[in-house]
């Protein structure tokens, strides 16, 4: 990648070497995909970590993911070391100078989610995600997220122990996701990540009980893109006027996808189920995104929002 490559952008202050960021709880804690040979995180422009608690989870009960029509329900439960091995053990580990590394934060309680981020405010982590809409634990995550009170009360929280960006990952089970971002914009958030995955279930009719151990899950892939691209345009239309940046994410499996979300207000795109049909689909995004960026003679920045509404 060179300065002046056409995917290259700035988001909340980082340098991001192409619009792809790969989404958390996909890609661990940043070690798993560069042991695939072909994969560089030169392709990218951000590893969102593991979701990361103050003490160390052993997640739900099995199963923990299963197939859908066109997507997937995974219900792992946060499982993680804790924020002290994940800050003490694992950052040292990462490389730095390749790309930039975000950590996301969970938590069941507000003093959880302020202990976690004023944690790694004292690390080497690029960015901070708030994780306020997990969908499969059983406490914290569903219940902020869904109350744009709640989502404001947790970013004002953390807002007051970092300096590093926050970025507020929102969940689509809400009744008004415009709302919860405006409130998340006035608590002090830098940016967005649009959407969390949506609630599901899957059913064995044989057991005629949940797959899912945890009964429901967080569904992901394919499935869900047309939610996430109404849900990434009704932020932006709060976004806009603050320039608070958004991670356009939820079915992203190729470069027209996440042209649509770029379209729709995204600045930059998440990639996280794709990863698990094709662990090299990144750079094919990306050269799609740069040729139709020749091709239409625009610029990211330009393409961002250019959605025209029919009348």
């Amino acid at each position: 990648m060179t300065p002046t490559d056409p995917l290259a952008l700035d988001f909340c202050g980082m340098h991001f070497q192409t619009p792809a960021v790969l989404l958390s709880g996909c890609v661990g804690f940043g070690h798993e995909y560069t042991r695939v040979e072909g994969f560089s995180n030169k392709d990218i422009g951000a590893v969102c970590l593991k979701g990361t608690t103050g003490s160390a989870r052993l997640g739900n009960p099995a199963h923990r993911v299963t197939e859908t029509p066109s997507g997937m329900i995974n219900a792992i439960g946060l499982q993680n070391p804790g924020v002290d091995d994940v800050v003490n053990r694992i950052l040292p580990t990462l490389d730095f100078s390749e790309t930039r590394y975000i950590a996301n934060v969970s938590g069941s309680t507000v003093e959880e989610y302020i202990e976690v981020t004023r944690k790694f405010d004292q690390s080497d982590i690029d960015a901070i995600e708030i994780n306020i809409s997990c969908p499969n634990v059983k406490e914290g995550g569903v219940a902020f997220g869904n109350d744009p009170e709640m989502s404001a009360r947790v970013v004002e929280a953390c807002r007051a122990v970092t300096k590093k960006p926050i970025i507020t990952k929102l969940s689509p089970n809400q009744t008004n996701i415009a709302e919860n971002a405006k409130r998340c914009i006035e608590a002090g958030t830098d940016g967005f990540a649009v959407i969390n995955t949506l609630m599901g279930m899957a059913v064995d009719i044989h057991q005629r009980k949940p797959i899912i151990g945890n009964n429901q899950g967080g569904l992901s892939g394919p499935a869900i893109k047309p939610i996430a691209i109404l849900k990434t345009h009704q932020v932006y239309q709060v976004c806009k006027d603050h320039n608070i940046p958004i991670i356009g994410q939820g079915g992203i499996l190729t470069g027209e996808d996440a042209l649509e979300f770029i379209i729709a207000g995204a600045t930059a795109i998440g990639v996280g189920t794709a990863l698990f049909y094709d662990p090299l689909v990144v750079p094919k995004i990306n050269e799609t995104i740069r040729g139709y960026l020749k091709q239409h003679n625009t610029s990211l920045a330009d393409l961002t929002g250019s959605l025209v509404l029919n009348s």
